[in-house]
């Protein structure tokens, strides 16, 4: 099984989301993450609030790295519901990623996402579905 460590080296290479938003692992077991963004200028809109794609990139990483982080298998977003809750008022996005249902072909996961104040920000359900091995 692989560690923290290990699984936040491999999630660098999702250069978007790691690099360009700044989305880092917190915390990763078989079928749960928890990952986290600071808020940054870039992130937010002409409200000054951080825009829903922003939120969305944090929370598609987190699913990411639940769903794969301890898997010998690829899985990818295949569908996504999102309902964005309240505005980030934190200085920190924080997104917890659960499988619902892991199937043999799709999986059903749900993430949370809220600021570093406690905001709920955004609920979201996400279809993955594995599309090879390693």
């Amino acid at each position: 099984m692989p560690t923290l460590d290990q699984i936040r080296t491999r999630f660098t290479a999702d250069r978007f989301a790691a690099e360009a938003a700044g989305a880092t692992v917190d915390a990763a077991e078989p079928n749960y993450a928890r990952c986290s963004m600071p808020i940054r200028p870039v992130h937010l809109n002409a409200n000054g609030i951080p825009m829903g794609g922003a939120i969305f990139t944090l929370a598609d990483f987190a699913f990411a790295v639940a769903a794969n982080g301890h898997s010998t298998r690829v899985t990818v977003t295949q569908q996504v519901s999102v309902t964005f809750l309240s505005a980030a008022r934190g200085k920190v996005l924080l997104a917890e990623a659960r499988c619902l249902k892991a199937g043999r072909a799709t999986c059903l996961y749900t993430v949370d996402v809220t600021d570093d104040l406690g905001t709920p920000v955004a609920h979201l359900t996400i279809n993955g579905y594995t599309i090879d091995h390693r």
